[in-house]
């Protein structure tokens, strides 16, 4: 299926490259990030490659999955990524995480609005569903600095590291958006 380049002012959304493994690689060796997004342990180069070629690139094993690589548009800097999962017609759930340099300057809010509107215009969405575990504060932040409305707390609805834990989940509709 495969990502637009979106210019999105001071960030460039765009598809990822092989050329990215290293930066993914890098990132998700973050212990914050680790703790909030069920990654493998220990994470390795294979699981950067992985995710690069057959989720970001490839679209995940159904195709419908839309992944950006958000970098600085003066400088090319990568910062972030926005992930959009394809679900039943006009429905998507997106997933997003920051690079530990780039946290607290906008850089994630700025991204998933950005995707967001770009996915209710190009894809037809009537909805946007955004999923955390609980306590991750920082996603819960960006969601609703977005305009997603938290609906509810999930109980045992994630799967980290083995274990459930309780999700909070919110919805984005495209009038919400505007």
């Amino acid at each position: 299926m495969g990502s637009d380049r979106i210019d999105a002012g001071r960030l460039i959304l765009r598809p990822f490259t092989p050329e990215d493994i290293p930066w993914v690689y890098e990132v998700s060796l973050d212990p914050a990030l680790q703790h909030f997004v069920d990654l493998p342990s220990p994470y390795r180069m294979e699981n950067a490659a992985f995710f690069v070629e057959e989720l970001a690139i490839a679209g995940g094993p159904d195709g419908r999955r839309l992944e950006f690589l958000a970098e600085d548009a003066s400088t090319g800097e990568r910062l972030g990524r926005v992930g959009l999962g394809l679900g039943t017609p006009g429905t998507a759930e997106i997933g997003y995480w920051v690079a530990p340099q780039a946290r607290k300057r906008g850089v994630a809010t700025h991204a998933v609005r950005t995707v967001c509107r770009w996915a209710f215009r190009t894809h037809g969405l009537e909805l946007i569903e955004w999923r955390a575990e609980v306590g991750n504060l920082a996603s819960r932040r960006v969601a609703e600095n977005v305009g997603f409305i938290v609906e509810a707390t999930l109980r045992k609805r994630l799967f980290h590291r083995g274990v459930r834990v309780d999700a909070w989940v919110g919805s984005l509709l495209e009038t919400d958006a505007r």
